[in-house]
C-alpha cells in the first residue's frame, strides 16, 4: 500500500499543472498522484497522460465529465489507495524539502501503536505583486512533533484555521465519515476539513512549509469579484457547512470552540460578499442566510450574530454597509481571502 495518495482536481490546467506534478513526483514509489481531468477541453488530459505513461507505478489519470472541484475530489476518494489522502489544486505546489519530511514522518506513525487521523502542515501564500509571503503556522496553538488529541489543543486566534491546504487526512476516515462534496460548486474545500473533525482523534503539527497556495489569478476563485458572482455557490457551502453538524452536542469544548470560530469566518465571508456586491437581490441573500441560521440553531445564531465579525458585517443601512466593507478589507489584508 502507498503511504499518500495525492489527488490533483486538474480542469484547463495546461499552462500550470506540469509545475504542481513535478513537485510531487519527488515522493517517489511511497507516493500515488491521481490526476482527475475534469472535463478540461486544452490539453490537460494528454499531459495527465503523458504523466501516466511516464511514471506508471506513481501516476494515475482519470478522464471524467465536467463535475466541478468537489466532484473531483470525491473520484479521488474513491480510488485512492494510500493510506493517507491530500489535495493539491493543479496551479499549486509543494515545498520538495518539507515533502520528504513528512512522507518520512507518516511513514514512521503509519507502524505506530496509534492511529493517526490528520497531519498538519504550514502553508505560505504564494500572493502574485506581494512583496512578503504570509505563512499560516499553527506552532502556538497545536502540539508539535508528538500525537495528540483536541483536549491538547490551544486557542486558535481569527483568521487562523486549518484549510485543505494545511491537511492531510487518512483515507479510511474520509470513507468511514461518508464525505460526499456537491457537485459543480466552488468552495468545497471548507466542506472538506471541516465536516470530518469531529471524526478525528488523532493529530500530529509539523511546523513545515509544505504547501505554496498560489493566488492571484483573475479567474480565481477566491477573487473578489468572482466570488461576488459565486455568491449562490460560497452560501450553498455555508448552509451545508451548518447542517452538517449539531454544533452544541459536540463534547469536546476544544473542537466545539474551533468549529465555531471556523463557521464565524465563513459565514462573515457570506455575508460580507453580499454586502460588497451591494445590489438588492444579493443583500437579500444575506437577509436570508441569516434567517436561514436562526430558524436551523438561535443559540448558533446569536452566538455568530453577537461576535465581533457577525456585529460588524451586520451594521444597517448605507453607511453600516460602508463600514462593513471597511473592516472586510482589514480583515482580508490580514486574512489573505483573495
Amino acid at each position: 500500500m502507498k503511504i499518500l495518495t495525492v489527488v490533483v482536481p486538474c480542469y484547463n490546467s495546461q499552462d500550470y499543472m506540469e509545475h504542481c506534478l513535478e513537485t510531487l513526483l519527488t515522493g517517489g514509489e511511497e507516493v500515488e498522484i491521481i490526476i482527475v481531468d475534469d472535463g478540461s477541453t486544452d490539453r490537460t488530459a494528454e499531459i495527465a497522460d503523458e504523466y501516466e505513461k511516464n511514471h506508471p507505478s506513481i501516476v494515475r489519470a482519470i478522464h471524467q465529465e465536467n463535475g466541478g472541484h468537489g466532484e473531483a475530489v470525491n473520484t479521488g476518494i474513491r480510488n485512492a489507495r494510500g493510506m493517507f489522502f491530500k489535495v493539491v489544486d493543479s496551479d499549486d505546489w509543494v515545498k520538495v524539502e518539507a515533502y520528504q519530511q513528512v512522507l518520512s514522518k507518516l511513514m514512521e506513525l503509519a507502524g505506530g501503536d496509534r492511529v493517526l487521523d490528520m497531519m498538519i502542515s504550514n502553508y505560505v501564500y504564494e500572493k502574485e505583486g506581494a512583496a512578503r509571503k504570509k505563512v499560516m503556522r499553527y506552532k502556538s496553538v497545536l502540539p508539535q512533533d508528538t500525537l495528540f488529541g483536541w483536549n491538547d489543543v490551544g486557542r486558535f486566534k481569527k483568521g487562523q484555521y486549518i484549510l485543505m491546504h494545511s491537511v492531510i487526512y487518512r483515507t479510511k476516515l474520509l470513507r468511514e465519515y461518508g464525505l460526499e462534496l456537491p457537485k459543480h460548486t466552488f468552495y468545497v474545500d471548507n466542506l472538506f476539513v471541516y465536516c470530518p473533525l469531529p471524526s478525528v482523534k488523532t493529530m500530529y503539527y509539523m511546523d513545515v512549509n509544505l504547501y505554496r497556495y498560489y493566488i492571484g489569478r483573475e479567474d480565481q476563485s477566491v477573487n473578489e469579484g468572482v466570488m461576488i458572482k459565486r455568491i449562490d455557490q460560497q452560501i450553498l457551502v455555508n448552509k451545508l457547512m451548518l447542517d452538517s453538524h449539531d454544533i452544541y452536542k459536540i463534547t469536546n469544548k476544544q473542537l466545539r470552540k474551533y468549529m465555531l470560530n471556523y463557521l464565524e469566518i465563513i459565514t462573515t465571508v457570506s455575508t460580507i460578499i453580499c454586502v460588497c456586491s451591494g445590489t438588492p437581490e444579493d443583500l437579500e441573500k444575506k437577509k436570508e442566510l441569516w434567517e436561514y441560521l436562526k430558524k436551523r440553531d438561535w443559540r448558533l445564531y446569536r452566538h455568530l450574530r453577537l461576535g465581533i465579525m457577525g456585529s460588524t458585517v451586520n451594521l444597517p443601512g448605507k453607511g453600516g454597509r460602508k463600514i462593513s466593507i471597511v473592516a472586510y478589507k482589514i480583515c482580508n489584508k490580514f486574512f489573505g481571502f483573495n
